[in-house]
């Protein structure tokens, strides 16, 4: 079932957006050359302690998952596309990170990811992660009323597979509200004009996962969660709440 929100839940949203978008920010200064991963969740779940805020992954379990997730922030290193679970592993020059957090605050979920190097990018990783970014933005600018979901997959498509990156197939981004993950789905490739209309209300989190090998399949490993290329190449995620409203999109997960 599709829920859509009102100004005053959009208003909410955004507050818990904020807190995301503080957590990222401050993650992201705090990884350093020698900083371990469990390190980075502990940053995040402080910002998340100080706002008054809870985590929509720190124990969530769908279907597929052999044990809840164990942190709030998700942590994944160069071939790691999405998922990676929080462990020890100390960050070294020139690592590609993706970190996904989301923050639950008076009833609302915000849900964003950002991808970063660790020290100066090698031109491969920042073309990648730059393509990533600029496939968000597509995306963005696809969420119009009148479009459909078609149109911002097909955005964010066109864009990853321009540059011949592949997308991590059978994954996408999708609804939220009172919830993290909410109806509909949304692909990062798709036909413009199909899926569900885009109307005022309708918030999404979009959120385009690239591969810099071309490929589009994964592995998972051991821990039931983590999904890694299958080519051993570099991945990069991105992600933004927005909401459709009648005078554009509102992204709702920036600082």
């Amino acid at each position: 079932m599709v829920e859509f929100k009102s100004e005053a839940a959009l208003a909410a949203m955004r507050e818990s957006g904020r807190v995301v978008a503080t957590a990222l920010a401050a993650v992201e200064r705090a990884a350093g050359v020698g900083v371990s991963l469990r390190e980075l969740d502990e940053v995040a779940r402080e910002v998340l302690r100080e706002a008054g805020a809870t985590s929509p992954f720190l124990g969530y379990r769908p279907a597929f998952a052999p044990v809840p997730f164990p942190a709030v922030i998700c942590a994944s290193v160069n071939d790691a596309v999405v998922h990676g679970i929080p462990t020890g592993y100390r960050l070294r020059e020139g690592d590609l990170v993706s970190i996904d957090c989301g923050a639950l605050l008076n009833g609302w979920a915000g849900d964003a990811a950002v991808s970063f190097t660790v020290g100066p990018p090698h031109p491969e990783d920042r073309r990648l992660i730059d393509t990533a970014r600029r496939a968000l933005e597509a995306g963005i600018a696809a969420a119009v009323v009148g479009n459909r979901t078609g149109d911002i997959a097909h955005a964010i498509g066109t864009v990853a597979r321009g540059e011949r990156y592949g997308l991590l197939e059978g994954y996408g981004g999708h609804g939220i509200g009172r919830r993290m993950h909410e109806d509909p789905h949304l692909p990062n490739e798709g036909r413009p004009g199909r899926g569900y209309p885009l109307k005022p209300g309708l918030v999404l989190a979009i959120e385009p996962m690239l591969i810099a090998g071309g490929t589009d399949t994964h592995t998972t490993d051991p821990d039931g969660w983590t999904l890694r290329t299958t080519d051993g190449t570099r991945a990069a995620h991105v992600e933004h709440t927005v909401a459709i409203t009648s005078t554009g999109p509102r992204v709702l997960t920036l600082p």
